[in-house]
């Protein structure tokens, strides 16, 4: 090309031109294009190669690549051009779309730096850790060249800042499969979950996505002391779904509805006539409630505390006391268990005379002893 053309050539664009160019020659700090439409030559610094920091030049182009470029520098044999300021420029429209959209975007993490993760979204897009997960994670070495779903939390073209997070999708993903789940639970679903944490008044407990409280007082038919005393984290459980309130989205839940009842076969483990001990629970003006098995009561009627008669329980009974009891008829469907204290108790002997009478005595009425007695006194 003549000098003259040449400088009629350049003369041509401009800083700022949009040109179309081909990749004729991948360097290693550069890139070399043919210009659609001109015989200059197009030169693309690695700098403008990319929105990321690039070692080499052909981890951004390779030979043969029809890129959209834009005029940095117009020289006297060659246009120095940018294809980051184009991609750039389109990135930044489509962005804003999406972030105002809130449409989540699956991309490719490019590097793992200190505080975070690289995107590259036609713009350097960034992903503070405390933004990656729900959970902490300490090191990020393997999210390197993983494909991740994002959503845009921050975007400023000013400043050319563009902040994402994972954590937000995994967050909204979490919502959606909650309200789900609401929907679909109904009161008196057997369901299998996994305890997720402890409380002083029960057990929370994952069922698919939601939690549901089950209440110190459903976690077992006996007395629970505290929640760790009968499940632990991470533990999984059978849960009965007592009631559901979608509008402050609480599920309330029992795991003691879902085992057998103390009273379950009360006939195998008390058979009539069996002997049980157990613990005076209570004492009442009719008899005594004794717990022969941990939430089986059982009455000892008043009349089968003790063979002689009592006004009241309290004469020969106190709470926690400990006692062996008969048992008189049990019955599952009732829940009711009769019990007797007496049966297994020897029979008072009746309070006799402190003398014997006389042998020659014997046979005789006692009006006939007392009648000579009297004889013997008027004489």
């Amino acid at each position: 090309m003549s000098e003259e053309l040449n400088q009629v050539e350049v003369k041509s664009f401009e800083v700022g031109d949009k040109v179309t160019g081909q990749v004729t020659k991948v360097e290693e700090k550069q890139v070399l294009v043919d210009i659609q439409g001109s015989k200059l030559d197009g030169i693309i610094p690695i700098s403008e190669l990319s929105s990321l920091h690039i070692e080499k030049a052909s981890d951004a182009v390779k030979e043969g690549d029809e890129l959209e470029l834009e005029v940095m520098k117009v020289e006297e044999e060659a246009l120095i051009l940018s294809k980051r300021k184009v991609d750039a420029g389109k990135a930044w429209e489509s962005l804003e779309q999406k972030f105002q959209s809130g449409e989540v975007i699956e991309t490719e993490v490019k590097d793992v730096v200190k505080g975070g993760l690289v995107v590259d979204l036609g713009v350097r897009g960034f992903v503070p850790a405390s933004l990656v997960e729900t959970y902490f994670v300490e090191d990020f070495s393997d999210y390197k060249g993983r494909t991740i779903t994002f959503k845009i939390v921050e975007l400023d073209k000013e400043k050319n800042r563009l902040i994402l997070s994972h954590r937000a999708v995994v967050e909204q993903e979490k919502a959606k499969q909650k309200l789900s789940r609401l929907d679909a639970i109904q009161p008196g679903d057997i369901i299998e979950g996994t305890v997720q944490r402890l409380t002083d008044f029960g057990a929370f407990v994952d069922i698919g996505g939601i939690d549901g409280l089950v209440h110190i007082s459903q976690l077992s038919h006996e007395h629970v002391n505290k929640p760790t005393d009968v499940v632990h984290e991470g533990q999984n459980v059978n849960v009965k779904v007592l009631s559901v309130d979608r509008d402050s989205e609480r599920i309330s839940l029992s795991i003691k509805e879902t085992l057998p009842g103390p009273w379950s076969n009360i006939s195998e483990k008390a058979p009539k006539g069996s002997v049980l001990t157990g613990t005076v629970k209570r004492l009442v003006s009719y008899g005594a409630f004794v717990e022969v098995f941990p939430g089986v009561e059982g009455l000892v009627h008043i009349s089968q505390i003790a063979h002689k008669h009592i006004g009241t329980p309290h004469e020969v009974l106190k709470e926690g006391q400990e006692v062996s009891v008969k048992v008189l008829d049990a019955n599952e469907a009732e829940q009711r268990l009769s019990l007797s204290i007496k049966e297994l108790l020897e029979k008072e002997v009746e309070e006799t005379y402190d003398y014997e009478l006389p042998e020659e005595s014997k046979g005789f009425q006692l009006g006939e002893m007392i009648g000579d007695k009297l004889k013997n006194l008027r004489k």
